[in-house]
């Protein structure tokens, strides 16, 4: 696990090794994200880049609870 340091700006350094795994690139959008305590950075990707990025998730699960009372 790689350890930065946070500035007073409070900016930080994406290491090198983690740059380049995950391809970032200079100028690049990062979506930002609080967790369970964690701060998790995401590239940012156009429609086109993400196009077919979740080929053969599972769609058959129930993603809201259905409410018996509806017309």
């Amino acid at each position: 696990m790689k350890t930065v340091t946070v500035s007073p700006k409070f900016q930080v350094v994406i290491p090198p090794a983690v740059r380049e795994k995950i391809g970032i690139k200079p100028g690049q959008k990062m979506q930002v994200l609080a967790y369970n305590n964690q701060i998790i950075l995401i590239p940012a990707r156009s429609i086109r880049e993400a196009r077919g990025s979740i080929k053969g998730m599972n769609t058959d699960i129930q993603r809201e609870e259905e409410d018996d009372e509806r017309p």
